[in-house]
């Protein structure tokens, strides 16, 4: 029997996963590299959290400290950006790279940058959509009186990937205004720019690892389905 879950398909799967697996061990690296090399300026992430915030006139973000590694992110509902452990309390080039680069998001927020917007109204579509695309999918393939749960299963999928693609300028950009505005506020020297280029360019590859996968998976239903017809 032609099973779903283990058909030749799969092997499409196989160069992304060995990419996803790339980019995580690429960003936990440089993370660690620079982590450990201090800021002449002698800041702390939440500092130049704060600072850039000031400089946009967003005084009224606020930043916090949040547990865990690399769980760094902006809040829009509550205006918040919040930095993990060994980014808030800590002077390193990762961590004030990666401070403003969260940083970022809240001026994408506050000036109304389109694909941000976008993103969050692709958010509970693309949640939906990666959580039940699957098991629809393949109840309609399983069941051949059901073909039209297998077309249900592709659109909500292809929301999530919408998702996926949309993130992608979203940091590129978070990442470029971070980086423009560490050099021309004179928090960082241009030197220090450069490493923290590298830190947040790591980081990027994980949401264009999280995007192929997307894409990957869309294309085996996509095959799938055509074995079908």
């Amino acid at each position: 029997m032609f099973l779903p879950f283990l058909d030749p398909t799969m092997v499409l799967l196989i160069p992304a996963l060995f990419f996803a697996f790339w980019a995580q061990s690429k960003v936990k690296s440089t993370y660690r590299k620079y982590s450990r090399i201090r800021s002449a300026s002698g800041l702390t992430g939440s500092d130049v959290a704060r600072r850039i915030l000031n400089l946009n006139g967003l005084q009224d973000v606020k930043v916090e400290p949040v547990p865990g590694e690399l769980s760094d992110h902006y809040d829009p509902r509550t205006h918040t950006v919040r930095l993990s452990e060994g980014i808030y309390g800590r002077g390193s080039i990762a961590a004030l790279g990666i401070a403003a680069h969260e940083v970022g998001h809240a001026v994408q927020h506050a000036n109304g940058y389109t694909a941000l917007k976008l993103r969050h109204l692709l958010l509970t579509p693309a949640n939906f959509g990666s959580t039940l695309s699957f098991p629809i999918f393949f109840i309609g393939f399983i069941f051949s009186s059901m073909d039209f749960l297998m077309d249900l299963g592709i659109y909500l999928f292809i929301g999530a990937l919408a998702f996926q693609l949309i993130t992608l300028p979203v940091e590129f950009d978070a990442s470029r205004r971070a980086l423009a505005t560490l050099r021309s506020s004179g928090m960082m020297a241009d030197v220090e720019v450069d490493q923290a280029r590298r830190v947040l360019s790591a980081a990027a590859w994980t949401y264009v690892a999280a995007a192929t996968m997307a894409l990957s998976h869309l294309i085996r239903l996509l095959l799938l389905r055509s074995i079908r017809d």
